[in-house]
């Protein structure tokens, strides 16, 4: 018997998998209530104007309506946002983007729902409005909130660019652009509550980030902490979108005024209208290089359009300039980001929080490098690869867990296989084929601030272990990995784990599901949390057994000594032992990655603790006549530090793939035109390319047995990958996401590959 790993490493069911299979999962649509009230809002359609009256009385004479609420009924303070308190729960003096809530109405049924919404007669003064990021950013254009336009900005300055740029053989300067993407997650945003017994507002939400829901409820009610619980629902996808406060206030608003049962379900077309997109960027990037192809100076300037509202545009408006460089090891920086309101739809966390933007810029200059100097793409990024000792553009010395070399090589070998293919007789006439390189590195948890994480590990007097998380399960599987690490330290097997997780009244805050942390930051708290209970148990098997205490191992609920299975104690008995003598069998864990604040004039600083790492690989073939693009294959190489369930990472890889696909090359959020999935374009199965995954272990020192993330690394490689295939493929190169087929075609005909004729 040793101490070897049992269940870390290991592809077990997944936590909740037979719920979600035979329909018996609980979503926010489905919680059977009393007769509850259906909840709607009235939305603008005005994208910047003053409100100057608003009627309800026809609304409220509507047979089934029970209320219609304005910003005079929010009891407490009407502003929420997770980093800066800007968006009214209801608007107030002013609309600032179409789909702003104006009114909040609460009926019988949804029919008189729907007539009250079409009774509210809203009264505007139309005000100018400012749809350009750039635009926006200059003194004399409309502003959308008052302290101004620009709403945060980041520089990062490390060196001489001047001097660097100066030793360069080859400078690239280029400008690049994203657009809004829409999050698409199966289930539309949903909540639904009542009042408890005891008078508490209990809120089911479909959530990423119940502790912070709670906190700006009870913000926005004026209620103490106790008297609103929030209860993360099952949770068909979020991808970002809902870490932002959408129905919860809206139900509290209503639990606090009617105390009936209600209920909040958006359709398609409402989440399009009302939810957070992803950001689109603008990114004017210059890299310089020596004979050999090392990268020696970058200046980059990044404008974040954040919409009409902050959500999480700091978040990505920090992130991206952090990682502008890449994985690679560049000795000379200047770069700046802004972060801009605009009267557009407000945009916030999607999976990779600027990365996934920064990466299609990054990686393209560095093609672009290796096209002017004669070098090869893959020997390009292994020369310039960071590695353990690398110092970033924040000035933070890598020390461990370095794996971006480990990914590049980990592909090599499918490189030149796919390269021969490309090479041979194209697959059809006018089609040609290409071949692209990919790379990325994601800083685990939020840039430069604290982010920590609770969780609390129980034994009842029975033997039994319960774990308490915070922490939302939203599809990612961090129960289940969450539930190993448990059981790890206790020597079980993760189903023994009893799991409560993401209920505001039993669990204490894990922090958001985002940024890959919870693997790597609740994980850690849960393993420390579960060590303190070992040692009790432990200490009273050394008790009990009368052996030293390096010689007990954990042992399918019980301790034994080591090579002496017959000799053991079962937990029951270690812990009424325990309680006997007072001891706690209740134990709080705590992490928090160490990070150092950037600094405000420089960036420089320790923005995370770790780093996930990635390579990918694309082949795809492009038709020069219509545009279309076909992506064959993918082989995709991510550093996850420690695969605590296999399984879950190569699921996370396959769906990062398909969610870069769409952001490569067809998804495009419109504002005012996109109204719902008929007027976008996904990826669907036929898309789908063969994809070969590929599990780096660099493991991570400060990891729970050695893990990090993989949640968002698993999508920004793609895109840069297929981009540049695509250029490989053409000959030529698109700067601008996505590369639909009207993009790859202008592409094909400026490349000459056919000329147009009338």
């Amino acid at each position: 018997m040793t101490n070897t790993l049992n269940c870390i490493g290991r592809s077990i069911p997944r936590v909740g998998a037979r719920e979600k299979v035979t329909g018996t999962a609980l979503f926010s649509a489905d919680i059977e209530l009393n007769a509850p009230l259906i909840l709607k809002a009235f939305r603008s359609d005005r994208p910047h104007a003053e409100i100057v009256s608003i009627a309800v009385e026809k609304a409220l004479a509507i047979e089934g309506v029970a209320a219609v609420f304005t910003a005079r009924d929010v009891p407490g303070k009407n502003l929420t946002g997770i980093i800066v308190k800007d968006q009214p729960v209801l608007a107030t003096d002013k609309v600032r983007c179409i789909g702003d809530p104006v009114a909040l109405v609460a009926a019988e049924t949804e029919a008189a729902a729907e007539r009250a919404l079409k009774a509210i007669e809203v009264v505007y003064r139309d005000l100018p409005a400012v749809f350009d990021p750039e635009k926006a950013m200059s003194e004399d254009t409309p502003r959308v909130h008052a302290k101004g336009n620009v709403m945060t900005t980041r520089a990062i300055r490390r060196g001489d660019p001047e001097e660097a740029f100066a030793r360069c053989k080859s400078v690239i300067e280029k400008t690049y652009r994203t657009t809004f993407v829409e999050h698409n997650y199966i289930e539309p945003d949903a909540g639904a509550g009542f009042v408890d017994s005891d008078g508490t507002l209990v809120i089911y939400a479909s959530t990423q980030n119940p502790h912070y829901d709670h906190k700006d409820v009870v913000t926005v009610l004026g209620l103490a902490d106790e008297k609103v619980r929030i209860i993360q629902a099952a949770t068909g996808g979020g991808f970002g979108s809902k870490l932002d406060l959408n129905v919860q206030g809206f139900i509290g608003l209503a639990l606090y005024h009617l105390k009936r049962p209600v209920r909040y379900v958006y359709s398609r077309e409402e989440a399009y209208l009302a939810t957070a997109k992803r950001h689109p960027l603008v990114m004017r990037m210059k890299t310089g290089a020596d004979e050999n192809g090392r990268l020696l100076a970058m200046q980059a300037t990044i404008i974040c359009d954040t919409g009409a509202y902050a959500s999480y545009g700091p978040a990505v408006a920090n992130r991206a300039p952090v990682h502008a460089t890449g994985p690679y090891e560049i000795e000379t920086v200047d770069i700046v980001s802004y972060g801009v309101y605009t009267n557009n739809p407000f945009c916030g966390a999607m999976r990779g929080f600027g990365t996934p933007q920064i990466a299609f810029a990054h990686e393209s200059q560095i093609d672009l490098h290796a096209e002017d100097l004669g070098l090869d793409p893959l020997a390009i990024r292994l020369l310039n690869a960071q590695r353990v000792g690398s110092t970033t553009a924040t000035g933070q010395m890598l020390s461990a867990s370095v794996g971006i070399g480990d990914c590049l090589s980990a592909i090599r070998p499918h490189y030149e296989g796919v390269r021969n293919l490309a090479a041979a007789a194209p697959p059809a006439p006018y089609k040609k084929r290409g071949v692209g390189i990919g790379a990325m590195w994601y800083g685990i948890g939020n840039t430069g601030v604290q982010n920590p994480s609770t969780a609390r590990v129980e034994m009842s007097l029975d033997g039994a272990v319960t774990l308490f998380t915070g922490c939302a399960d939203i599809g990612q599987g961090s129960s289940t990995v969450l539930s190993q690490i448990a059981a790890e330290v206790l020597g079980l097997e993760a189903q023994d784990i009893r799991l409560v997780a993401a209920d505001t009244k039993y669990t204490t805050n894990a922090g958001a599901t985002s940024a890959s942390r919870q693997t790597y930051i609740s994980g850690n708290a849960i393993k420390e949390a579960a060590e303190k209970l070992a040692e009790v148990l432990k200490t009273e098997a050394v008790n009990k057994l009368k052996v030293a205490k390096s010689a007990l191992v954990f042992d399918g609920g019980g301790v034994a000594v080591c090579e002496k299975p017959d000799q053991r104690v079962a937990f029951a008995d270690l812990a009424r032992r325990a309680h006997s003598k007072g001891i706690a069998l209740s134990w709080q864990g705590f992490f928090d990655p160490e990070t150092v604040p950037l600094d405000p004039q420089t960036g420089q600083g320790v923005p995370y603790a770790t780093y996930a790492f990635a390579a990918q690989l694309a082949l795809v073939s492009v038709d020069v006549l219509t545009g279309e693009v076909a992506v064959e294959k993918i082989v995709a190489a991510h550093d996850v530090g420690k695969a605590v369930h296999p399984e879950n990472v190569i699921g996370q890889i396959c769906g990062g793939v398909a969610m870069g696909l769409g952001f490569a090359l067809m998804e495009e959020f419109e504002p005012g035109k996109t109204v719902s999935m008929k007027d976008y374009h996904i990826p669907t199965c036929a898309d789908m390319p063969e994809i070969v995954p590929i599990i780096v272990e660099s493991p991570e020192p400060s990891g729970p047995f050695g893990a990090k993330g993989v949640g968002e690394p698993a999508l920004i490689p793609t895109a840069p990958a297929v981009l540049n295939a695509i250029a490989d493929a053409l000959g030529t190169r698109i700067y601008a996401l996505p590369a639909n087929l009207e993009r790859v075609l202008a592409a094909s005909i400026a490349a000459g590959h056919f000329k147009l004729t009338i």
